[in-house]
């Protein structure tokens, strides 16, 4: 059956009810005090692949992109997570916060430590962008619609928790809410206006469900490895108590 934009808009915010990682059993570790460092610095580590490749992404989106007004407006993910010179922008930012955990910049950077399967799993929604309808890969953005809430908690949760965290480490949070909220407005009201049948509809509900899975793969597997059972890949990061 078709849905009016606003069923549609309510189906897609009930799926973050369901299913966005804020929900994740290690989130709430993490929120509430109880990781190590070590597996603090394994959640950044692994998150900042995550992070690295989101303008990777847009990039893809824009490339193939024909409305130069969506191309102007997608563009700003850019530089918010690029800058517009170096040592700006998100990517730095979440730097700031690997340095302030203790972590080697270079090391960070080049990923060696990086969980297997949360390689793969940003590797798949990198794909998804590229190969997916332009409505699909601009649905699969709509987590930005939840992370508000996940960030307040972190931040919160974390400069109350943790004395190795400070306000200036966790910059990137602090910063992140105007945009996000920018972003997944944008994303909104273009599926909204765009889905007009219960197919591209069915592929928007997917597309969200399916970015979802994502984040929530990357957190099981950051579980699995760091906190219970604690089988930590060949190569990945090992923390150091």
């Amino acid at each position: 059956m078709l849905l009016t934009a606003d069923e549609l808009e309510k189906r897609l915010r009930a799926i973050g009810a369901e299913r966005y990682h804020r929900l994740h059993p290690f989130h709430r570790l993490l929120h509430s005090g109880g990781c190590t460092k070590g597996q603090v610095q394994a959640w950044a580590l692994n998150r900042y692949c995550y992070q690295a490749m989101i303008p990777v992404k847009d990039a893809s989106l824009i490339a193939r992109c024909d409305d130069p007004d969506i191309r102007r407006e997608w563009r700003r993910r850019l530089v918010d997570h690029d800058g517009e010179r170096a040592g700006e922008g998100g990517i730095a930012r979440w730097l700031r916060l690997t340095d302030g955990l203790g972590l080697d910049r270079d090391y960070v950077v080049s990923m060696r430590g990086v969980l297997p399967a949360t390689r793969f799993a940003v590797e798949a929604y990198v794909h998804f962008v590229r190969e997916r309808t332009l409505l699909e890969a601009i649905a699969s953005s709509l987590t930005e619609l939840f992370s508000p809430a996940i960030i307040s908690e972190r931040i919160e949760g974390m400069l109350a928790n943790y004395d190795f965290i400070t306000r200036e480490t966790l910059a990137y949070f602090v910063e992140r809410p105007p945009q996000a909220e920018r972003d997944a407005g944008f994303a909104l009201d273009y599926v909204k206006r765009h889905a007009t049948t219960v197919e591209r509809q069915q592929a928007v509900i997917a597309a969200l469900e399916f970015k979802c899975d994502v984040l929530w793969a990357m957190l099981d597997a950051l579980y699995h490895a760091y906190v219970e059972p604690r089988h930590i890949p060949p190569g990945a990061f090992v923390p150091a108590s």
